[in-house]
Protein backbone atom coordinates (compact mmCIF):
# COMPACT_ATOMS: atom_id res chain seq x y z
CA UNK A 1 0.00 0.00 0.00
CA UNK A 2 1.26 3.42 -0.81
CA UNK A 3 2.01 5.75 2.28
CA UNK A 4 -0.07 8.22 0.65
CA UNK A 5 -3.03 5.63 0.64
CA UNK A 6 -2.66 4.82 4.37
CA UNK A 7 -2.52 8.54 5.51
CA UNK A 8 -5.73 9.51 3.42
CA UNK A 9 -7.46 6.73 5.15
CA UNK A 10 -5.86 7.37 8.56
CA UNK A 11 -7.20 10.60 8.54
CA UNK A 12 -10.53 9.85 7.13
CA UNK A 13 -11.44 7.64 9.81
CA UNK A 14 -10.08 10.41 12.39
CA UNK A 15 -12.82 12.18 14.29
CA UNK A 16 -12.32 15.64 14.44
CA UNK A 17 -14.40 18.17 15.94
CA UNK A 18 -16.33 20.57 13.22
CA UNK A 19 -13.61 19.28 10.36
CA UNK A 20 -16.05 18.72 7.58
CA UNK A 21 -15.15 15.69 5.28
CA UNK A 22 -14.54 17.09 2.29
CA UNK A 23 -12.09 19.32 4.38
CA UNK A 24 -9.95 16.08 5.14
CA UNK A 25 -10.62 14.94 1.94
CA UNK A 26 -8.66 17.74 0.36
CA UNK A 27 -5.73 17.80 2.58
CA UNK A 28 -5.12 13.96 2.06
CA UNK A 29 -5.15 14.72 -1.92
CA UNK A 30 -2.04 17.24 -1.09
CA UNK A 31 -0.07 14.62 0.47
CA UNK A 32 2.85 13.83 -2.68
CA UNK A 33 3.08 10.40 -3.92
CA UNK A 34 6.98 9.37 -3.23
CA UNK A 35 6.88 6.99 -6.20
CA UNK A 36 6.00 9.20 -8.81
CA UNK A 37 8.23 10.50 -11.36
CA UNK A 38 10.21 13.44 -10.46
CA UNK A 39 9.57 16.68 -12.67
CA UNK A 40 12.05 17.40 -15.59
CA UNK A 41 14.23 19.68 -14.32
CA UNK A 42 14.03 23.26 -16.03
CA UNK A 43 16.39 24.49 -18.52
CA UNK A 44 17.73 27.77 -18.48
CA UNK A 45 20.15 27.71 -21.72
CA UNK A 46 18.86 26.64 -25.41
CA UNK A 47 21.42 26.09 -28.18
CA UNK A 48 20.28 27.09 -31.84
CA UNK A 49 21.45 24.06 -33.64
CA UNK A 50 22.52 25.49 -37.33
CA UNK A 51 23.99 23.79 -40.38
CA UNK A 52 27.12 25.17 -40.98
CA UNK A 53 29.62 24.81 -44.08
CA UNK A 54 33.10 25.04 -44.26
CA UNK A 55 35.62 24.64 -46.86
CA UNK A 56 37.04 21.31 -46.45
CA UNK A 57 41.02 21.26 -45.64
CA UNK A 58 41.04 24.92 -44.29
CA UNK A 59 41.05 25.85 -40.58
CA UNK A 60 37.40 27.10 -40.40
CA UNK A 61 35.87 28.31 -37.28
CA UNK A 62 32.05 27.50 -36.13
CA UNK A 63 29.60 29.36 -34.65
CA UNK A 64 27.61 27.37 -31.77
CA UNK A 65 24.96 30.02 -30.62
CA UNK A 66 24.04 29.61 -27.24
CA UNK A 67 20.83 31.95 -25.37
CA UNK A 68 20.22 32.09 -21.64
CA UNK A 69 16.85 32.64 -20.76
CA UNK A 70 15.36 36.12 -19.43
CA UNK A 71 15.83 36.58 -15.75
CA UNK A 72 18.93 34.21 -15.44
CA UNK A 73 22.79 34.50 -16.14
CA UNK A 74 25.45 31.49 -16.07
CA UNK A 75 28.63 31.30 -14.92
CA UNK A 76 31.30 32.25 -17.49
CA UNK A 77 34.05 29.84 -18.85
CA UNK A 78 36.07 31.87 -15.88
CA UNK A 79 34.24 32.31 -12.79
CA UNK A 80 35.72 34.80 -10.01
CA UNK A 81 35.10 32.53 -7.30
CA UNK A 82 36.26 28.78 -7.29
CA UNK A 83 33.28 27.85 -5.67
CA UNK A 84 31.26 28.44 -8.95
CA UNK A 85 31.02 25.94 -11.91
CA UNK A 86 32.36 27.45 -14.98
CA UNK A 87 30.15 27.30 -18.75
CA UNK A 88 32.33 24.56 -20.30
CA UNK A 89 31.60 22.43 -23.64
CA UNK A 90 32.97 19.32 -24.31
CA UNK A 91 33.00 17.89 -27.50
CA UNK A 92 33.38 13.74 -28.74
CA UNK A 93 36.03 13.17 -31.37
CA UNK A 94 34.11 13.34 -34.96
CA UNK A 95 35.90 11.09 -37.59
CA UNK A 96 37.53 13.66 -40.59
CA UNK A 97 37.36 16.31 -38.21
CA UNK A 98 39.95 18.01 -36.58
CA UNK A 99 38.61 20.18 -33.68
CA UNK A 100 41.10 22.53 -32.48
CA UNK A 101 40.69 24.70 -28.53
CA UNK A 102 36.96 26.19 -27.97
CA UNK A 103 36.86 29.85 -28.04
CA UNK A 104 34.78 31.33 -25.20
CA UNK A 105 33.13 34.66 -25.34
CA UNK A 106 34.07 37.21 -22.36
CA UNK A 107 31.86 37.62 -19.89
CA UNK A 108 30.12 40.58 -18.53
CA UNK A 109 30.83 41.44 -15.18
CA UNK A 110 27.70 41.12 -12.68
CA UNK A 111 26.85 41.98 -8.83
CA UNK A 112 24.00 41.19 -6.94
CA UNK A 113 22.25 43.51 -5.18
CA UNK A 114 22.80 42.55 -1.27
CA UNK A 115 26.43 42.60 -1.88
CA UNK A 116 27.53 45.17 -4.67
CA UNK A 117 31.27 44.81 -4.28
CA UNK A 118 31.39 41.02 -5.29
CA UNK A 119 31.60 40.85 -9.02
CA UNK A 120 31.03 37.96 -11.10
CA UNK A 121 32.07 37.03 -14.71
CA UNK A 122 28.62 35.98 -16.00
CA UNK A 123 26.74 35.41 -19.88
CA UNK A 124 23.04 36.43 -19.58
CA UNK A 125 20.91 36.87 -22.98
CA UNK A 126 22.66 35.14 -26.33
CA UNK A 127 26.75 34.30 -26.67
CA UNK A 128 28.49 32.90 -28.99
CA UNK A 129 31.20 30.06 -29.01
CA UNK A 130 33.61 29.97 -31.39
CA UNK A 131 35.12 26.26 -32.88
CA UNK A 132 37.96 26.26 -34.39
CA UNK A 133 37.89 22.92 -37.16
CA UNK A 134 39.73 21.78 -40.12
CA UNK A 135 37.61 19.00 -41.83
CA UNK A 136 37.69 16.77 -44.91
CA UNK A 137 35.45 16.81 -47.22
CA UNK A 138 31.53 15.79 -46.62
CA UNK A 139 29.37 16.34 -44.03
CA UNK A 140 30.35 15.71 -39.96
CA UNK A 141 28.34 15.87 -36.88
CA UNK A 142 30.23 16.70 -33.62
CA UNK A 143 28.15 15.40 -30.42
CA UNK A 144 29.09 16.95 -27.34
CA UNK A 145 27.61 18.56 -23.91
CA UNK A 146 27.50 22.65 -22.31
CA UNK A 147 27.88 21.99 -18.87
CA UNK A 148 26.66 25.36 -16.92
CA UNK A 149 25.34 26.52 -13.52
CA UNK A 150 22.49 28.78 -13.86
CA UNK A 151 21.56 31.80 -11.47
CA UNK A 152 19.25 34.34 -10.56
CA UNK A 153 19.69 37.62 -8.68
CA UNK A 154 18.85 35.38 -5.51
CA UNK A 155 20.03 32.40 -5.95
CA UNK A 156 22.36 29.90 -7.98
CA UNK A 157 21.28 26.50 -9.21
CA UNK A 158 22.49 22.82 -9.30
CA UNK A 159 24.37 22.28 -12.87
CA UNK A 160 22.96 21.30 -15.68
CA UNK A 161 23.97 19.94 -18.72
CA UNK A 162 22.37 20.27 -22.37
CA UNK A 163 23.34 18.15 -25.43
CA UNK A 164 25.14 20.08 -28.44
CA UNK A 165 25.56 18.59 -31.86
CA UNK A 166 27.48 20.60 -34.40
CA UNK A 167 26.26 19.38 -38.44
CA UNK A 168 28.67 20.90 -40.70
CA UNK A 169 29.72 20.28 -44.84
CA UNK A 170 33.23 20.77 -45.63
CA UNK A 171 33.60 20.79 -49.98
Amino acid sequence: MQPRLVLAAGLLSLPLAGAPLASLVANAQQVGNLDAPAPKPKSYVVYAAEQQNVTAGKRSVLELHFRVVDGFHVNSHTPKSELLIPTQITLQPAAGVKAETVEYPAGTSFSFSFDPTEKLDVYSGAFTVKLPVVADAGTHTIDGTLRYQACDDAACYPPKSLPVQVILTAK
